[in-house]
């Protein structure tokens, strides 16, 4: 069930991470450093994984395999980051791959311990698609530190599932992994949180998504490229020119 009608685009950047089976359906987890995520990985995927450099990067990737409910999936573990505004090479290719490779699902893990400085990543995450699962990891530190969660209130404000796990014991995976499955086949009703902004740049944010309907089809998110683009975001400009010229 992976994507059928990709554009070269998205075909090239998944190529640019070495990701050219289409039978499976493809993952990304994504998540600040030290909140578990490798141990989420390596929990789903066993010994079904490899390690390697991202082409002509230095930056270390994971990619893993997993079948749920006749499913097969490819997980691709993105650099452990605080933010998708590309100020480091990790950034640059989590951002890259969640904006051009179009995963079927995005999972942000989170460590429940210190979740307002984890959400700031999930809410950048969220403007750029609406297939975002969070996790949130150390549930059982967040309980040893009396730190209480209100899980429904948090997934109704954001929009999206939340689910709480704990990883190294891996609790609540199975949980994660029928919402993959639903999120998959469209069973979930998602109204992801998406910043509003004032009234100029809501429309200098409409002028330049009509600008890129001339360049870029229906599987790109404009508007937050449009963001990026506002905001003097010259990598963006260097990922979205490279997809053009191979197509």
């Amino acid at each position: 069930m992976g994507l059928t009608n990709q554009s070269s685009g998205i075909s090239l950047i998944r190529k640019k991470f070495n990701i050219e089976d289409n039978n499976k359906i493809v993952l990304a987890l994504a998540g600040n450093p030290n909140t578990g995520k490798s141990t989420l990985f390596n929990h789903l995927t066993g010994l079904n994984q490899h390690t390697g450099n991202w082409p002509g990067k230095t930056v270390d990737n994971a990619q893993g395999f997993f079948t749920h409910n006749d499913k097969e999936y490819l997980i691709v573990d993105l650099p452990g980051i605080y933010s998708l505004l590309a100020k480091s090479k990790d950034e640059e290719l989590a951002r890259d791959f969640i904006c051009f490779g179009s995963p079927e699902v995005t999972i942000v893990i989170t460590d429940a311990t210190c979740l307002e400085r984890n959400l700031n990543l999930a809410i950048q995450v969220l403007e750029i698609t609406n297939k975002v699962i969070i996790c949130l990891n150390l549930m059982d530190e967040a309980e040893r530190k009396g730190i209480k969660i209100d899980i429904k209130k948090l997934e109704k404000n954001l929009g999206v599932p939340v689910i709480p796990i704990i990883a190294r014991e891996g609790i609540g995976v199975n949980k994660l992994l029928n919402a993959i499955n639903d999120m998959v086949e469209e069973k979930i009703k998602l109204n992801p949180l998406r910043l509003k902004y004032d009234e100029f740049i809501e429309k200098t944010i409409k002028n330049i998504e009509k600008k890129l309907d001339n360049i870029l089809d229906e599987n790109f998110n404009k508007r937050w490229i449009a963001l990026r683009l506002i905001d003097s975001d010259k990598s963006i400009l260097k990922s979205i020119n490279t997809i053009l010229s191979n197509e």
